[in-house]
């Protein structure tokens, strides 16, 4: 009675990812990015901390954009290398580069959040355009494309910002988790429920950030200065997504699983202020991944029902893996089916080892 009862859970497991993969990650592998003439001038705010090796390769590639009109602000956050002296000579050089220097930040701040918002302030366009030090445009249009997602009143666009390729396991489990969280915020979007962005590849307008207060609901939270910024404007503002290769930012991953394990619970921690629905269809799609191979492993152990087990198994693994393909191949990623397999079985696991441990241990800082 137990087996068929477990058989029966696993069933509803496998119909429950069914569900987000044609509802909302096939869409995905179908859509075309928004197309538009309009020129919008665009201000690229960077928040830096001790950048300089990282900003000596971003900086020349955002001056050397192929786009008309916008200016690109670099937050000095407090930074004890050379960052300082190296953008004092790029000031002198472009009328379109600025930067702004943080010495002290109020007690009680999160300093990330205070940096961009300083940044904010400061900016002299309507059109926000946000990266992160440790990023490169994957192509010189990348202002161009993410404008193009401003249409029919939109005010926030979200974009896509990959890992670099390296070799190890680790990236490969790196760069997974990174795009199946991309399926996941971009799909949704699509479906008019957008829930997070990523700070690496994000844009919203300045009067967006104004109406929605910008970071004050959660300006003492480590972390969320994309994600729940995206939360709160996404219930009166309207957000769209841009998802070509040309639009995206790579990002230079963690080299060390230690590194990953903190910057992901700080990442983890702040989704229990999603808002309520949101929590539940993240979690329900989460849940449902995770019980599946719970399930699947207290059925092998009782070896009972194999053949079953197998099929439903085997269902899941057809129905499920080829839009995750279709999906990287429209993000511009590649993935093996055999390498998918291992991908998906230690992340779910990795995912639940990492959430016991944000709800035990909740101590989290900022740079």
């Amino acid at each position: 009675m137990i087996p068929i009862i477990l058989l029966a859970l696993l069933g509803i497991c496998v119909l429950v990812q069914l569900y987000y993969t044609l509802f909302y990650f096939l869409p995905l592998t179908k859509y075309q990015d928004p197309e538009t003439d309009v020129k919008r001038p665009v201000s690229v705010i960077v928040a830096a901390h001790n950048e300089l090796e990282n900003l000596m390769q971003l900086l020349p590639a955002l001056i050397d954009q192929e786009y008309p009109e916008f200016e690109v602000i670099l937050v000095n956050d407090r930074s004890e290398d050379d960052t300082e002296f190296y953008t004092y000579e790029l000031e002198r050089q472009f009328p379109n580069f600025r930067v702004v220097t943080i010495k002290r930040t109020p007690e009680y701040l999160n300093p990330k959040k205070y940096a961009l918002a300083l940044g904010i302030r400061a900016a002299k366009y309507e059109h926000l355009l946000f990266t992160d030090a440790d990023c490169m445009p994957c192509s010189n249009h990348w202002i161009d494309k993410m404008q193009s997602g401003y249409k029919n009143g939109t005010e926030v666009v979200l974009g896509y910002s990959p890992y670099a390729q390296i070799k190890g396991f680790l990236n490969d489990l790196i760069r997974f988790e990174t795009l199946l969280t991309a399926i996941q915020y971009l799909s949704h979007a699509n479906k008019g429920h957008a829930y997070m962005g990523v700070g690496r590849n994000l844009s919203y307008t300045k009067t967006c950030f104004f109406k929605n207060k910008g970071f004050a609901s959660h300006i003492k939270t480590t972390g969320g200065d994309d994600d729940l910024f995206v939360r709160d404007a996404a219930r009166n503002s309207k957000v769209s997504i841009v998802i070509s290769k040309d639009s995206q930012t790579a990002s230079i991953p963690k080299k060390t699983f230690r590194e990953w394990v903190i910057q992901k619970r700080r990442h983890l921690s702040v989704g229990g202020q999603y808002k309520a629905a949101d929590r539940r269809r993240i979690g329900a799609f989460v849940a449902s991944n995770i019980l599946f191979y719970i399930l699947i492993c207290v059925l092998l152990v009782l070896n009972s029902h194999l053949a079953i087990l197998g099929a439903i198994a085997g269902f899941r693994y057809l129905a499920v893996f080829p839009v995750y393909v279709l999906a990287a191949r429209r993000l511009g990623e590649k993935i093996s089916l055999p390498l998918l397999l291992v991908l998906d079985l230690v992340y779910f696991f990795y995912y639940m080892i990492l959430g016991v441990s944000v709800l035990m241990y909740k101590k989290f800082r900022w740079k």
